[in-house]
C-alpha cells in the first residue's frame, strides 16, 4: 500500500504542468499528506490553503445555506458541495470531497492543463487515496 505522501506524488507526476497534490482532513482542516513543485509554497501558505478548502465545502456560511434548503425542500441538505474547481490568474484548483474518509483532495494545476484531464486525474486517483488512509 502507498503513503498518502505517494499517491500525491503520483497524481502530480502523472498530471502534464501538474504543480501540487494533497488531501486535507475535513475534521482537523489539516493536511494528511502534500506533495508539491512550487519552491514557495510554504508550510503557512499551505495550511492556508487547507483550511480554505474546508471553508469552502463545510464553512459557516455553506452550512447556513444547507440548513436554509433543508427547511425549504423538507429534506435534510448535508455535504451538497462534492467538488469544486477555482481558476486563478496563473492555476486552476481542482477539489474533490472524499466522502469514505471526511477528506478533501486538492490538485494544482498550470492553466495550460485542459480541464476534463485535471478532473479525470485527480477522480481516478479518488481510490488510491482511499486504500491510503487509515
Amino acid at each position: 500500500m502507498s503513503s498518502v505522501t505517494d499517491v500525491c506524488r503520483k497524481v502530480v507526476e502523472n498530471v502534464n504542468d501538474g504543480l501540487a497534490c494533497g488531501i486535507v482532513d475535513m475534521n482537523t482542516g489539516l493536511l494528511m499528506g502534500i506533495h508539491h513543485l512550487v519552491p514557495h509554497f510554504t508550510p503557512d501558505y499551505l495550511d492556508a490553503i487547507a483550511a480554505a478548502s474546508v471553508e469552502m465545502f463545510a464553512g459557516r456560511t455553506v452550512k447556513r445555506i444547507e440548513q436554509l434548503l433543508s427547511v425549504m425542500s423538507g429534506t435534510p441538505v448535508q455535504e451538497s458541495f462534492e467538488e469544486i474547481f477555482v481558476a486563478s490568474p496563473r492555476v486552476f484548483h481542482f477539489m474533490k470531497l472524499v466522502r469514505e474518509k471526511n477528506a478533501i483532495v486538492i490538485l494544482v494545476t498550470r492553466k495550460d492543463i485542459s480541464q476534463g484531464m485535471g478532473w479525470a486525474s485527480l477522480r481516478s486517483a479518488v481510490p488510491d487515496f482511499i486504500a491510503s488512509l487509515p
